[in-house]
C-alpha cells in the first residue's frame, strides 16, 4: 500500500482479505456437496450453535444473535431446514415453541470450514512469516476490539 493511497485503502484491503478467505472456504464447501451455501449461512450456523444451547434456538433467538428480524431469521431457517442443515424440534419446557438445532450436514460444514480456515491461516503464515502474521492479528485485536461472534455482521451486510 503506497503512502499516498489515502486512509480508505486500509479498510478496503481488509475487506478484500476477508472476501478472499470466505470465497476460498465456499469453493471448498461447494466441492464437497455444499454448493448452495452462502456466507450468511455460516453466520447462521455459528449463531444457532451459540444461541441454541442443548435444546435449540428459536427464530427470535437467531434474529437477536444476528441482529436481524425474527421474520428474516425465519426465512433463513426454513431454507436451511429444507436443505437438511437445520432440524426442527420443540422446547421441552413449551411444546408450542419451535426450536432448531444443527444437523450432521451443518456440522460437516462447520468442520470443513474450520479446516479450510486453518489451511488458509497456515498458508498466510508461510507467505508473511508466522511472527508477522501473529503481530498482524494482535494489532487487529488492538484497533478492532470486541467479541468476534458478537458482531452483527449479517445485519450490517444487509442480511
Amino acid at each position: 500500500m503506497s503512502s499516498d493511497a489515502g486512509g480508505y485503502e486500509l479498510p478496503l484491503r481488509m475487506l478484500l482479505g476477508f472476501r478472499a478467505v470466505v470465497d476460498e472456504v465456499h469453493a471448498d464447501l461447494a466441492e464437497h456437496g455444499h454448493a448452495e451455501l452462502r456466507p450468511m449461512h455460516g453466520f447462521i450456523f455459528q449463531a444457532v450453535g451459540r444461541a441454541g444451547g442443548p435444546h435449540g434456538c428459536t427464530a427470535a433467538d437467531l434474529g437477536r444473535a444476528l441482529g436481524i428480524s425474527k421474520q428474516a431469521a425465519g426465512k433463513h431457517i426454513e431454507a436451511l431446514e429444507r436443505s437438511g442443515y437445520l432440524r426442527r424440534g420443540h422446547d421441552p419446557a413449551d411444546a408450542r415453541r419451535k426450536v432448531y438445532t444443527l444437523t450432521e450436514r451443518a456440522l460437516d460444514v462447520l468442520n470443513r470450514s474450520a479446516r479450510t480456515f486453518d489451511r488458509i491461516h497456515a498458508r498466510w503464515a508461510r507467505q508473511l512469516g508466522a511472527e508477522r502474521l501473529a503481530q498482524l492479528e494482535r494489532d487487529l485485536r488492538t484497533v478492532a476490539p470486541g467479541e468476534v461472534f458478537g458482531l452483527d455482521t449479517p445485519n450490517w451486510f444487509g442480511g
